[in-house]
């Protein structure tokens, strides 16, 4: 069984995308809809890699980009339209071409965490739209924010589902 870590234990990690659940992303049943979680981590997660050396508009300025390859979703809690929501990411690990990261969604209202998006994404070159080894500068600060986020003092647990490969 897969144990997640509290908001608590959270609530330290740098916050991104904070802000309140939009009335146009609810859906029917009054609560944030399935498509906009991935979306806003997604958004979280491109916000904590302007610390390790990727800016959002590096697809224009250096001809590199960051392509999702998979991810693994697990809803806890519900976010409804009005709760403030943040995106807290851990990054787990890196190999020559990809990273895995967690990135939670919590629910800043009721203090809980709401959802965990467990990603493994891809260095792309842009020219030849393949796979390509991490810049130099950013493997270094991204093995440094690894290495920091492994300090923590929690576990990291993952799905299972997902690895570097």
């Amino acid at each position: 069984m897969t144990t997640h870590p509290t908001y608590d234990q959270l609530s330290d990690l740098p916050a991104y995308v904070e802000q309140p659940v939009p009335m146009p992303f609810e859906d029917i049943n009054g609560h944030l809809n399935v498509r906009h979680y991935i979306g806003i981590a997604s958004e979280g997660l491109d916000e904590s890699l302007v610390e390790v050396g990727i800016p959002q508009m590096w697809p224009l300025t250096h001809g590199h980009a960051c392509f999702t390859a998979e991810h693994h979703v697990t809803y806890l809690n519900e976010l409804r339209t009005g709760d403030t929501m943040s995106a807290r990411v851990r990054l787990l690990g890196r190999s020559e071409r990809a990273a895995h990261v967690l990135i939670y969604l919590l629910d800043e209202t009721h203090q809980q965490v709401a959802c965990v998006v467990e990603e493994i994404f891809l260095h792309i070159d842009l020219e030849t739209r393949r796979t390509a080894p991490w810049p130099e500068e950013v493997a270094s600060k991204l093995d440094a924010r690894i290495a920091e986020h492994e300090a923590l003092p929690f576990p990291a647990d993952t799905s299972g589902s997902l690895a570097l490969r």
